[in-house]
């Protein structure tokens, strides 16, 4: 149901789009140049997961804004420590005095993660974005978000400053069986999505499950069946893991942190900023090399590693960090 890809190139701004095949949802990595992606990309976005607050990784929040304003849209955000000044100073530096007339509300609802708790304000667009608390702060235990789809994990991360890693996983994969679907006479359609809910929440097998269809005439047909009747038509496997790692120093805690976080994950986006000959400067500037980062990838059983955050001066030989760091990964170097 879910797909993951690099919004840049790896020599651009780092950040990653998380898109739902069969539904308006989407989440982003990180808020780098946003460019690339297409309006229609960016407004299905629901959730935003900002690693801190370099530019490289924060600087497409102003184009986002721009997009959303005056759309009935709630957007869920979370940084690390401090990010709820950052972001208000961000809205506080644009003029908002005729948003009260605006039809429809844009709301930014922001959490900022602490190692001893999470805090959570609101910022309406009608009211001028002046926050306002909500009364769900609460200790940090590494979950940012549950749905009936998806989880969010994250680990905090040493990057001279506090930095986020992520970790996104689908609670279920379901592949519908053409085959059956045709033995039974069923047609495709949206309204197996929401079958695909009725799976997810555990409903019972007596629950109705509406079918539609159009008939030649262009008229829509629609019955019921019961779905207990229907789950044959569904396999269930389990979903996706990816895993997010950007901007960070090689030493135990960071290791150990980013182990435990994408264990076992289908795909690990992490950063290979510098090779192995130049690891003392990347420890200077608290970041991987890339043979660290194909380390950790292996430690961790990820089933494939995506490297990204290249650092400019590799420019003239672009392959070497990657090579190097699927080299590390494949337990060759």
């Amino acid at each position: 149901m879910y797909s993951a890809e690099l919004i840049n190139e790896p020599f651009g701004d780092p950040g990653v789009y998380v898109g739902c095949k069969y539904r308006r949802e989407s989440l982003l990595f990180d808020l780098g140049d946003l460019h690339r992606l297409t309006p229609r990309k960016l407004l299905k976005v629901g959730h935003i997961f900002v690693s801190h607050t370099h530019m490289d990784h924060f600087v497409g929040f102003d184009r986002l804004l721009r997009l959303f304003l005056g759309r009935d849209k709630h957007l869920y955000v979370f940084g690390p420590a401090g990010f709820l000044s950052q972001l208000e100073h961000k809205l506080m530096a644009y003029t908002w005095n005729l948003v009260e007339n605006y039809t429809n509300d844009f709301t930014i609802v922001a959490t900022e993660v602490t190692p001893e708790r999470m805090v959570t304000k609101s910022y309406e667009c009608r009211n001028a974005f002046h926050s306002e608390a909500i009364e769900k702060n609460g200790p940090f235990n590494g979950t940012l978000v549950e749905t009936d789809f998806f989880r969010i994990t994250t680990a905090i991360l040493d990057h001279k400053i506090p930095c986020l890693a992520f970790c996104f996983e689908e609670r279920h994969h379901f592949n519908i069986l053409k085959t059956v679907l045709d033995e039974m006479n069923l047609p495709t359609g949206a309204w197996l999505m929401k079958l695909k809910e009725h799976l997810t929440n555990g409903d019972d097998d007596a629950t109705p499950v509406r079918i539609w269809r159009r008939d030649p005439e262009g008229g829509r047909q629609e019955s019921y069946r019961p779905l207990g009747e229907l789950r044959g038509i569904v396999k269930i496997t389990p979903g996706l893991k990816i895993g997010y790692v950007a901007d960070a120093v090689y030493n135990e805690a960071n290791a150990a942190a980013i182990v435990r976080l994408v264990a076992g994950a289908d795909i690990l986006f992490i950063e290979t900023p510098f090779l192995d000959e130049d690891a003392e400067t990347a420890a200077k500037k608290y970041h991987l090399t890339a043979r660290q980062a194909g380390f950790l990838a292996r430690e961790s059983q990820v089933k494939r590693i995506i490297p990204f955050h290249f650092s400019p001066k590799y420019k003239p030989t672009p392959q070497a960090l990657a090579e190097e760091a699927i080299r590390a990964f494949n337990g060759d170097i």
